[in-house]
């Protein structure tokens, strides 16, 4: 058995097509692919495009991919299993800070953006009908403005700097992870879906900008506290092998020693490669389901009850 649910494709910011992530996926011996284009559901993601080009599916084209992926669904039935779902975004934000924010950056904002809250809710998803849903923090928000922790390495150190600066000029790294954190136990409390994306994405400029160390131990107590909320919320925790595939991090999400707590805690996990292209949808699979082993994962457990022993 062999499966992948975090697949991105040209609906968000996925470099292929749908069905040629398909086709590939029948190639490399995929029993099931999960679809799950970024989405920031019901807040139009326009809202951050002074700060960044888009990479959200585009409200108005949500319809066209639930459509194309029912349609590889009949398509390629009895070759391959085929499921529908999203990377939910987990945003909320005070309105007057961000426009503010954005205020800043162009002349107006036009009143239909300023629902400025998003949560990974199946309630809010259900006119979609999805197979599953992926709960994601990628943005941050502060009492100066919000940044993504997913940016390129020069701009996520110029946020930090512009948002977390001490008076010495230095970056609060402690205060810019306890703050991921904080917005990702929020998300865990507050949404209701199914698949946990990268929980300690924060590490992924890190290697790099270094403003924060993995051993120091407020840093355990946040990852601890996390898992805690993983357990509680009774979702599946990724494995996911993104980091590696696009050469931002050797290593996967969560670290070792996070697994190990959710291990700890009876977390079901399942193996993910985040892919954005074909070449990646199995990247570095032996080597998650190594450390998933090492850390005493026995079985892979994925929406619809498939379970995969390991």
């Amino acid at each position: 058995m062999k499966a992948n649910f975090h697949t991105h494709t040209t609906f968000c910011d996925g470099k292929n097509s749908a069905e040629e992530m398909v086709l590939a996926a029948i190639q490399k011996g995929f029993n099931a692919l999960g679809f799950s284009s970024h989405c920031f559901h019901p807040l139009n993601p326009d809202f951050y495009k002074p700060f960044d080009s888009l990479w959200h599916i585009p409200s108005e084209n949500i319809n066209n991919y639930t459509n194309e992926i029912s349609c590889l669904k009949k398509k390629y039935a009895g070759q391959i299993d085929i499921y529908l779902g999203f990377e939910a975004d987990y945003f909320e934000c005070d309105d007057n800070n961000v426009l503010n924010v954005i205020n800043s950056k162009k002349n107006s904002f036009e009143k239909k953006y300023s629902i400025l809250k998003a949560y990974p809710d199946k309630k809010s998803y259900s006119q979609y009908s999805p197979d599953f849903l992926i709960g994601a923090v990628h943005f941050v928000n502060t009492s100066k403005g919000f940044y993504s922790v997913d940016h390129k390495t020069n701009i996520v150190k110029e946020n930090l700097l512009k948002l977390y600066s001490t008076k010495n000029g230095k970056i609060d790294g402690k205060a810019a992870v306890c703050d991921y954190f904080e917005a990702e136990r929020k998300m865990l409390k507050n949404g209701k879906f199914d698949i946990i994306a990268h929980p300690d994405l924060v590490r992924k400029r890190n290697g790099e900008l270094k403003f924060f160390s993995e051993k120091e131990s407020w840093y355990k107590e946040e990852i601890r506290e996390t898992a805690k909320a993983i357990a509680k919320a009774g979702v599946i925790a990724e494995i996911n092998t993104g980091a590696i595939a696009r050469g931002a991090m050797d290593d996967v999400y969560p670290s070792a020693e996070f697994l190990q707590m959710l291990y700890d805690r009876h977390v079901p996990v399942c193996i993910s490669s985040d892919a954005h292209t074909t070449d990646g949808l199995d990247c570095a699979f032996d080597r998650a389901e190594k450390i998933a082993k090492k850390t005493g994962y026995t079985e892979l457990v994925y929406p619809g009850n498939i379970i995969v022993k390991i």
